[in-house]
């Protein structure tokens, strides 16, 4: 993981402090709001990361139009589907380059190996590379891709074929997401030769519309348009430079002042002036996601001799109902998000609109710890994040307000925070009683919720609430090897309500997602998946 690295040829910080590139040609400046953790996709989950590695530097063999849902081509040409749904047969496209750069020269173009290279690595946990640099794929397996695969072949070098265990209703959807962006094997193998595995998550290549150049942590990454881009109308940057700023208020003043035209996650409060400026445009629309507090629901947690009050059902549904979520909405959301009750946006198709809320209900909230043997004073951390997310604008002040409706209750809340790359590694290994998450939708299918969130197989990676229970993981494999929507719906709806019932999390807020960009700026799409995409974009200077 990359954690305090600095790439040897980066360029300095210093230039992002006049802010040049808004004035050179061709060049784009993107205030980011944290640093990425690494440049390989697989290993990751979240959107900071993605947005530095699979959403600049890779492709995948089908991709998401640009500001939209629908899968079209992306390095697969097309595909064809077996009439049982178990075999999925990709037509590569020819005449795709890897990039070149100071590390890597590519002696031929894209082919089946590199497909064959990307997933064997996440299957086997005995393939020659992974061993060499051992790392998990959080994404992949907790979608239990791992052990749905069961054979990839080589049919020629532009032909490649997938046998699964199971129908996967979401594969074609899956396919297209983040996590399975294609590495280069020919990369991988001098890298291998090299003792230099690790370079894959600090040095990336791929066949995207961005070259990887330099990285500075909490400070800036840089890439140059690929002008080998087999789509080159989409590279219309020499330069796109992330500045990385934590700080919601410094990234608007940077917009303001031209130093970076395009950022994200702006505070509330700011929308109205930022929708007043000429000088700026303010796309946004209803939001794909959800904020919501995770009870580790564990019997220890890691790192603890204790029980896990949070353990006992009672224990949840006490912390559920005292929590004000009208009072969090106004002064968390301030206008820009929604009450959330269900463990999905009412976007996603299978929603089951009569889910409903327990009642707020401080009272019977200590008759219940009180049952549970949960003595007043108790003390349970709270864990907050140090970033601005797509679904919470500011979870600090979140924290402190839960921090006051459960100290109501007689429990005594310390909150926890750790740097963004730490947060998401410390929470996935269940090292919390609570944290503070959410989630953007990647692909559209309720699965993408409902499993990758809350399923057994994703314990370990987007499970926050370490919650198994196999009752309702039945459901959610059922309605995964049925295609008819219909169907899929019933059991989807059967799984939501069984989730609200057994209390793994507390859904709060579904935000809307406001994107702040300069007025220069063209064919920017704000995407439905929380993803800040650059192909095809372009800017007046």
């Amino acid at each position: 993981m990359l954690k305090h690295a600095v790439i040897p040829f980066l360029v300095g910080a210093s230039l992002l402090a006049s802010a040049p590139f808004a004035q050179a040609a061709s060049n784009l400046v993107f205030c980011s709001e944290g640093s990425p953790a690494g440049f390989d996709p697989g290993q990751y989950t979240t959107g900071t990361d993605f947005d530095a590695s699979a959403e600049t530097m890779f492709n995948r063999l089908t991709q998401f139009e640009r500001g939209g849902t629908a899968v079209i081509p992306g390095l697969a040409t097309k595909w064809d589907i077996s009439s049982d749904g178990l075999t999925y047969t990709f037509h590569l496209r020819e005449g795709v380059k890897f990039h070149t750069t100071p590390y890597f020269k590519p002696t031929r173009e894209f082919n089946a190996d590199d497909v064959l290279f990307t997933f064997n690595r996440m299957i086997n946990k005995d393939d020659p590379f992974r061993k060499a640099y051992p790392t998990e794929f959080p994404y992949f397996t907790g979608m239990g891709m791992d052990t749905n695969i069961t054979k990839i072949d080589k049919v020629d070098d532009h032909t490649v074929k997938f046998t699964l265990k199971d129908v996967d209703a979401a594969f074609i959807q899956n396919m297209a997401m983040s996590f399975a962006s294609i590495q280069s094997a020919e990369y991988a193998a001098q890298l291998l030769k090299e003792g230099k595995a690790a370079d894959i998550n600090q040095k990336p290549i791929g066949t995207g519309p961005f070259v990887f150049k330099s990285y500075q942590k909490d400070s800036n990454i840089r890439y140059t348009g690929n002008k080998d881009y087999w789509k080159p109308d989409d590279v219309k940057i020499d330069n796109l430079i992330f500045a990385i700023t934590t700080d919601p208020s410094v990234r608007i003043q940077k917009l303001k002042k031209n130093e970076c035209q395009i950022t994200l996650f702006p505070r509330p409060a700011d929308l109205k002036a930022l929708k007043e400026d000429k000088t700026l445009k303010m796309p946004e629309q209803a939001g794909f996601n959800l904020g919501y507090i995770a009870y580790n629901v564990m019997d220890k947690v890691k790192g603890s001799n204790e029980p896990n009050p949070l353990a006992d059902l009672r224990v949840r549904q006490a912390l559920d109902m005292a929590v004000n979520k009208p009072q969090i909405i106004d002064s968390v959301y301030q206008g820009a998000g929604q009450l959330a009750v269900n463990a999905m946006p009412p976007t996603q198709w299978s929603y089951d609109t009569t889910i409903k809320d327990a009642k707020y209900d401080p009272e019977k909230a200590k008759q219940l710890l009180k049952e549970a043997g949960v003595k007043e004073g108790t003390e349970i951390t709270l864990w907050a994040m140090p970033v601005q997310r797509p679904y919470n604008p500011n979870a600090k002040l979140m924290a402190e307000m839960l921090q006051a409706d459960w100290a109501k209750i007689g429990l005594k809340v310390k909150i926890v925070s750790y740097e963004w790359g730490e947060y998401i590694k410390r929470t996935k290994n269940g090292e919390h009683d609570i944290s503070l998450i959410g989630w953007t939708g990647d692909n559209g299918d309720p699965d993408n919720w409902l499993g990758t969130l809350y399923s057994c197989d994703a314990i370990g990676g987007n499970n926050y609430s370490m919650w198994c229970d196999p009752a309702y993981d039945k459901l959610i494999k059922q309605a995964k090897v049925v295609t008819d929507r219909d169907q899929r719906t019933v059991l989807y709806k059967q799984a939501q309500q069984y989730l609200k019932q057994q209390v793994p999390i507390t859904p709060v807020a579904h935000s809307t997602v406001n994107q702040p960009l300069s007025a220069k700026v063209e064919g920017f799409k704000v995407s439905p998946f929380g993803r800040n995409v650059f192909s095809g974009v372009s800017i007046d200077q």
